[in-house]
């Protein structure tokens, strides 16, 4: 038996925060009855699951690296009517969604994929999977503004921190970071930056792991090789587990 939001995320869904959302709204059948309420534990195989009226089918797991543009949002549902990322994977059969998020206003790496248990995991805090930037922000940063962004500041939702910080340029008018976090709030980086006086002009996302946008220009995608894929997963492991596989590697 497994959670019910675990089953819909591995199925395609979204997240498993988003289809924790679908179930609240009352949009998840099993066997015929509506679920509201958490936690449900189901079994696939035998299980009647359906999903905004349509009967939830277990596609092959597909992988998309995407490189998004400005103005394109993370999202399969836009009211706005917005171009989302998922638009320009046009040519996939299969339904698939992005893996975390970055804002209309930021652009570069994503990754998009059905598989809902890689997504979680590369989302999710615990598992501290590295994410890069290149920050072009207002202004210039001295050696107090890096301490205060490594030690962490107060947002309305918690202390954040950015793991490392490199000064690429920095200039009275503009400064070049390259940041990378092991967590990922909802647009951290500006919010950060922007407490200390810099406001981003322009974010980039330009590695996950060791994925990188090399030879792949805004708007175009391809297919993650399966050495991509399984490196993905080791890096998708709980942060105590990888400190204790490296110590045992140095014995």
């Amino acid at each position: 038996m497994e959670r019910l939001q675990k089953v819909m995320a591995e199925a395609g869904i979204g997240s498993r925060r988003h289809c924790e959302e679908m179930i609240r709204q009352g949009l998840v059948k099993v066997n015929g009855t509506v679920v509201e309420k958490l936690p449900v534990l189901v079994e696939s195989r035998h299980d009647t699951i359906v999903v905004a009226g349509r009967k939830l089918k277990f596609e092959p797991k597909v992988y998309y690296l995407l490189h998004k543009p400005k103005k394109v949002v993370c999202t399969n549902y836009d009211p706005q009517g917005r171009t989302r990322a998922v638009d320009l994977l046009n040519r996939i059969k299969q339904r698939v969604y992005p893996v975390g998020r970055l804002d209309a206003d930021s652009k570069g790496l994503l990754i998009m994929t059905n598989d809902g248990e890689l997504a979680h995991q590369l989302t999710h805090p615990r598992y501290g999977v590295a994410k890069t930037y290149l920050a072009e922000i207002a202004g210039s940063v001295d050696a107090a503004d890096i301490e205060k962004l490594q030690t962490g500041i107060y947002l309305p939702h918690g202390k954040a921190s950015m793991t490392r910080i490199k000064i690429l340029r920095r200039g009275p008018q503009r400064s070049l970071l390259e940041i990378t976090l092991r967590e990922g709030r909802n647009r951290q980086i500006r919010k950060m930056l922007a407490r200390l006086g810099h406001p981003v002009r322009q974010l980039t996302r330009i590695k996950i792991g060791k994925l990188t946008l090399r030879g792949l220009g805004p708007g175009k995608f391809r297919p993650l090789k399966p050495v991509e894929i399984n490196a993905l997963r080791k890096l998708s492991q709980p942060v105590k587990a990888k400190t204790k596989t490296t110590r045992n590697k140095k014995r």
